[in-house]
């Protein structure tokens, strides 16, 4: 991971981004997954084998499985490293496999490895402030997802799902803001965990619009992958990792040396 593109500390992308720009960047997404399904599938098929087998150990313990699922959204970027290399390969003209996924992880670039811990040193602060809030203040045990339903989301009265979700709100928002630029650029750059940070966060602030509307695509589309019994999650977690990675070329402006031939052409006049 020794690249020597550097980024720009003020982001000054030459595509456009606004309000359309996550459309962009799904579609872009897809056609990497389309292009060199495998590795993405396999990451997608991983994750949600972890899920089933969350939801079999756990099975009467939905108090817990609650903070657990909803918590996937803030280490999903360190468990889409190896997605982010295979995009980077289709832009240069290359084609990766699994291989690039396990050489990336068998580097022990540090880099990633302590954004890592962080990311799950925040996911279980979470999960753990989901468990104990739901069993503190639901009125009944909080054994199976149709508990969780009827008796924290669907009564009437306002406190328990509100403070809930206000508070994964208030922790996702920062380490959103910290990673979605951030982790894409450890992985294609040499740059240090503080310099990425840092111009994730001035991205953040210079496209809030865009940024929220991405925050809250990836969020409809991790749902719908649960919601569909985990399935979902096979192909929805490669099209988001590809799609994120696409965000971050056209965010940072990053130049795309040798870009593939059969790549999809701009859109609305964006670059080429």
């Amino acid at each position: 991971m020794n690249d020597a593109i550097s980024p720009d500390p003020s982001p000054a992308p030459s595509t456009s981004i606004d309000l359309k720009s996550p459309l962009r960047w799904i579609t872009l997404g897809w056609h990497d997954l389309r292009r060199n399904p495998l590795p993405g599938l396999a990451h997608g098929l991983l994750l949600a084998v972890f899920g089933w087998l969350l939801l079999w150990a756990a099975s009467d313990r939905f108090w817990l499985l609650a903070g657990a699922f909803s918590g996937f959204l803030i280490v999903a970027p360190i468990l889409a490293t190896g997605l982010y290399s295979i995009s980077k390969a289709g832009q240069e003209g290359g084609r990766a496999g699994l291989g690039t996924v396990i050489a990336l992880w068998r580097s022990g670039d540090g880099r990633l490895v302590r954004f890592g811990l962080l990311l799950g040193l925040a996911g279980t602060g979470w999960v753990l402030t989901s468990a104990g809030l739901i069993t503190l203040w639901s009125p009944v045990p909080i054994e199976r997802p149709v508990d969780f339903l009827r008796h924290v989301v669907l009564v009437r009265e306002l406190g328990l799902f509100e403070v809930w979700v206000l508070l994964g709100a208030l922790l996702a928002a920062p380490v959103y803001a910290s990673s979605v630029i951030a982790m894409p650029m450890l992985v294609d750059t040499s740059v240090p965990v503080s310099t990425a940070v840092a111009q994730s966060w001035r991205t953040v602030a210079s496209y809030p619009g865009p940024m929220a509307l991405w925050a809250v695509v990836i969020g409809i589309l991790m749902a719908a992958g649960m919601l569909t019994a985990l399935a979902g999650l096979v192909v929805l977690v490669p099209l988001v990792g590809h799609a994120s990675w696409h965000a971050y070329c056209d965010l940072v402006d990053r130049a795309v040396p040798g870009r593939s031939t059969d790549a999809p052409g701009p859109v609305d006049g964006q670059r080429t």
